[in-house]
């Protein structure tokens, strides 16, 4: 007999998507077919619409007050990259944490390496917690950014970004939140977070499809924040010069439609279901997950231990077993699939000591898993645990 698929990936990719995600993106490439603001035909209008609804729709669920601040990109990783290289200069100085993402981690000591920028490294707590006090410590004359993931997907601690945002704000200095994690999990406005620019894909928490990222830009940023691309807009198009007008001036080419309009069906069914609705329901799996953990013998959890303090993201070991062999067991033998390594969050797992002995296993939870889906996940990890004892 085949084993139901137990999917437990979600921080890598959510799946399933909201039946109406399929359907939408099936529509913009069957039915609609035209890009985004480059003609005034019916379906081409029909197109633009969604596309404006889509981004009135995020910049509803993240209390912006206008959306052309938020920007389409090509995933989070571009939105990442479009923040740290469009703002930092030669000079400059950044400070992030060992918490954070390939994503941050990458670019930053790309231009660390040409010698264009210094860089501080925050640590954190045995629980993954990054201290604010240790944040306000490293600011400088220089410092240009501070940058923090609001959630870690490593070990799914929520970070106290409102307080680091109050400090940023003290200072006088741009703060950009990576809501990779984040965003779709919990409640969230930038105003509570205090920061001046968001990054996040739309395939995680927003339940999108692949292939889109947005970023927002507070007031003021768009005239510090250099674009990284220049091309056609659909607006202005009798002048070689971009427009310095948003959204236009951080997007040109076509608009990945499919995924947008995808993405509008996505945040229509966060809607219905409410954020407050969303996380009480991973919550609770969290929770659950979590307290059968703790009564199986050679299972060590990373993290708060705590469902209120994170999201549905925990990662642990087993004693005897490498992670890569407990994630291929749980997918061969129970059909559950995890994701076993780094993460591509590196540092964390030198803070957590998990560097030598092959990272993690995560498990991660979305809107579609199920109190059986996590009882099921704990009677399997028991039984690998048991094997090796």
């Amino acid at each position: 007999m085949t084993l139901p698929r137990i999917y437990l990936d979600n921080a890598a990719t959510s799946w399933p998507k909201p039946e109406t995600v399929y359907a939408a993106v099936e529509r913009a490439l069957r039915e609609l077919g035209a890009p985004a603001g480059r003609s005034a035909y019916r379906e081409a209008s029909e197109v633009e619409r969604l596309v404006f609804d889509t981004r009135r729709r995020l910049a509803e669920l993240l209390g912006v007050e206008e959306p052309r601040r938020v920007i389409f990109t090509c995933n989070g990783t571009d939105s990442l990259n479009m923040a740290l290289h469009g703002l930092l200069r030669p000079g400059d100085h950044a400070i992030t944490t060992v918490i954070e993402h390939n994503s941050v981690l990458r670019p930053l000591h790309y231009l660390e390496s040409r010698g264009d920028l210094e860089v501080t490294r925050v640590g954190c707590d045995g629980q993954g917690v990054v201290d604010p006090d240790q944040i306000e410590a490293a600011v400088g004359a220089n410092t240009r950014l501070i940058v923090l993931t609001h959630v870690s997907n490593v070990t799914g601690a929520i970070q106290p970004a409102p307080e680091i945002g109050r400090i940023a704000r003290q200072h006088g200095i741009p703060y950009l939140v990576d809501a990779a994690q984040s965003v779709g999990h919990l409640p969230l406005r930038v105003s509570d977070l205090g920061c001046n620019l968001l990054a996040a894909p739309a395939h995680k928490g927003l339940l999108g499809p692949l292939g889109l990222g947005i970023l927002y830009i507070g007031p003021g940023m768009e005239e510090a924040l250099s674009p990284l691309r220049q091309g056609g807009t659909g607006t202005q198009s009798e002048t070689d010069q971009q427009p310095d007008s948003l959204p236009d001036k951080f997007e040109c080419g076509n608009h990945n439609v499919p995924a947008i309009l995808g993405l509008n069906a996505a945040l229509e069914f966060l809607q219905q279901r409410k954020m407050e609705g969303v996380r009480a329901h991973e919550e609770a799996l969290t929770a659950q997950l979590l307290e059968g953990f703790a009564s199986v013998e050679g299972v060590r959890v990373y993290g708060p231990l705590q469902a209120e303090r994170q999201v549905g993201v925990v990662s642990f070991t087993v004693e005897g077993y490498d992670p890569r062999e407990v994630a291929s067991m749980l997918d061969a033998t129970y059909r559950i699939q995890a994701r076993s390594g780094f993460h591509c969050a590196p540092k964390m797992h030198q803070q957590l000591g998990t560097d030598n002995g092959g990272g993690t296993v995560r498990l991660s939870m979305g809107p579609f898993n199920t109190p059986q889906h996590i009882k099921s996940s704990i009677n399997a990890v028991d039984e690998i645990a048991a094997s090796a004892r």
